[in-house]
């Protein structure tokens, strides 16, 4: 019986440390669809952090490499470049969108439909202790310029 309430009493510390964890708010995630031989897309959405928090990873079945990516302007030329960690500061929303941040997904699988539904984990790390915690999301597949859902 003791043992049985030590695994009980684990467990209960393990879900109450997995609640004080980075605690972020993802919405509006979708990925844009591809066209025949197309092996890279990008994912979009919103992100919104309780604690001051850092987006570490992303993966997807659907593709190979997954990376958070920014936009930047080199002169007069808009490069794209991995990001190792972006930053969520608490309380603030953080939008991946077409053109600025967002996932990039890389060796597709296969292309994506409009309409189809793709999972992507997210691995967040609360700043201050260090814990990871990650979220799946499901992004919906769209063209560009379709209007959100």
């Amino acid at each position: 019986m003791k043992s049985i309430f030590k695994i009980s009493l684990a467990i209960a510390s393990l879900a109450l440390a997995g609640q004080a964890l980075a605690q972020v708010d993802v919405s509006q995630a979708w990925v844009r669809a591809t066209v025949a031989q197309q092996k890279a897309t990008g994912a979009f959405l919103q992100l919104k952090a309780k604690r001051d928090s850092r987006l570490i990873e992303a993966h997807s079945k659907a593709a190979g490499v997954v990376e958070v990516h920014e936009m930047v302007m080199d002169g007069s030329t808009m490069k794209m470049r991995a990001v190792p960690a972006l930053e969520l500061p608490a309380g603030q929303l953080v939008e991946l969108k077409p053109g600025g941040l967002h996932v990039m997904l890389m060796d597709l699988k296969q292309p994506i439909k409009a309409g189809d539904k793709l999972v992507l984990t997210l691995v967040f790390e609360d700043k201050a202790s260090k814990q990871r915690e990650s979220v799946e999301v499901q992004a919906e597949a769209r063209q560009l310029g379709m209007p959100a859902h």
